[in-house]
């Protein structure tokens, strides 16, 4: 007597679909992993484009209100969460020495403006500009 013939069962084992799981995961593992990433880098350029804004709007103001003056500044915006730091200093030019200047004249000064967030020196960014100013009365008899 013959064994009635077997049917072969269509489908996946056990092992096939721990497999497949163990893929599935791996691939969401490296999906969420890169996304997160993605969201770090636009936290950070949103970050770095505030602080462009602020320090755009604060030199823009310089030498509006009052008379631009060598010196330092220190400050914040949005709760001191962006602090910021400005050094005016008079600008020295190599050239200056052999020119005979006006001593009514303008004067040049550099300005140095640090904008910092977070806690790390990558969250900085720095401008440097010159500005004209009027020559400050005491120093009009030196050049």
């Amino acid at each position: 007597m013959k064994h009635p013939a077997r049917r072969r069962q269509h489908g996946f084992t056990l092992l096939e679909v721990i497999v497949a799981f163990a893929l599935l995961a791996l691939a969401l593992t490296l999906l969420l992993g890169s996304l997160s990433g993605a969201t770090r880098q636009v936290r950070e350029s949103a970050d770095g484009s505030r602080a462009t804004l602020h320090a755009q709007s604060l030199l823009a103001q310089l030498g509006t209100g009052e008379p631009l003056q060598p010196g330092r500044q220190e400050g914040g915006f949005e709760g001191d969460r962006y602090r910021w730091q400005l050094d005016v200093a008079p600008f020295v030019d190599p050239l200056a020495a052999r020119a005979q200047l006006d001593p009514g004249s303008p004067q040049l000064l550099e300005v140095r403006l640090q904008v910092r967030w977070g806690d790390t020196p990558a969250q900085s960014l720095q401008w440097r500009t010159l500005r004209l100013a009027p020559r400050d009365i005491n120093q009009a008899g030196s050049p």
